[in-house]
């Protein structure tokens, strides 16, 4: 099994950044995929970023490409999401998830078997 810890998360102004991180242990493969998601209340998991472990091919939603990007560390088993330009709208609890990479696109809840518990994003205007 894969363990997934997250960390990062805080009060940021509009217009700042934050690194998010999501360390990861247990049994890790190269066919992985990690992918970020974020929730508020009431609403559905909503898809943020992916990346293969074993390569550095990326992919991003439309409401967070061009502020946002995803990378590796292997020696600490850890991904990072940096988010730029942060916006009141990014407000969420973020998730980041491990499953087997698949073909196309992974951006569903489904399309992944491991999860950690969240860290707390909060952007003021």
């Amino acid at each position: 099994q894969v363990q997934l810890v997250e960390s990062g998360g805080g009060v940021v102004q509009a217009g700042g950044s934050l690194r998010l991180s999501c360390a990861a242990s247990g049994r890790t493969f190269n066919f992985y995929t990690v992918g970020w998601f974020r929730q508020t209340p009431g609403k559905e998991r909503e898809f943020v970023a992916a990346v293969t472990w074993g390569s550095s091919d990326a992919y991003y939603a439309n409401s967070v490409k061009g502020r946002c990007s995803i990378s590796r560390d292997n020696a600490k088993n850890t991904v990072y999401l940096q988010m730029n330009s942060l916006k009141p709208e990014d407000t969420a609890l973020y998730y980041c998830a491990v499953g087997w990479t698949k073909i196309g696109l992974m951006m569903s809840t489904d399309d992944y078997r491991y999860w950690g518990q969240g860290t707390q994003v909060t952007v003021s205007s």
